[in-house]
């Protein structure tokens, strides 16, 4: 990966629907070689794909907590039966497994308080292996980006 490379990420990252003409003239190379960039890119999976980015709390979804997990098993089976329960719940926006105190740190989303309690009690702890959690509430999201620039 070169520079143009990295200008190329660099740029997409803050706008996803740049035509590939403005992208050729921000990165100073014609559209063939840009589009050959961008393809290889893409084909190397380096570019996974290409979204909107909704606004949460325009959404109702101003409510974020996020949830240590401590599974009551831990061999192979019982973290990948995990992994493929949590996959499917989309009030959780990313799971980290986690070396440390603890198996698993979610990051979860719901609309308010209620709703996260109503959550917590009906969908985490019926998640597979799941024995206890600690709940920490987000008062103020101070800095919350995508990867935007590598260069």
């Amino acid at each position: 990966m070169d520079r143009f490379d990295a200008t190329i990420l660099s740029v997409l990252a803050e706008d996803g629907r740049i035509s590939i003409t403005d992208l050729a003239k921000r990165i100073g190379l014609s559209k063939s070689p840009t589009q050959a960039r961008l393809k290889r890119l893409e084909e190397a999976g380096v570019i996974l794909g290409y979204r909107a980015l909704l606004d949460p709390v325009r959404l109702g979804l101003d409510h974020v907590a996020f949830v240590e997990v401590r599974l009551s098993d831990t061999r192979e089976s019982a973290l990948m039966a995990f992994n493929a329960a949590v996959i499917e719940v989309p009030e959780i926006e990313q799971a980290h497994m986690i070396a440390g105190n603890f198996d698993y740190l979610l990051k979860v989303r719901t609309r308010d308080m209620e709703a996260y309690r109503k959550f917590l009690g009906e969908t985490i702890t019926a998640l597979p292996f799941v024995s206890n959690t600690s709940t920490y509430v987000v008062m103020e999201a101070v800095k919350e980006i995508m990867l935007a620039d590598i260069t």
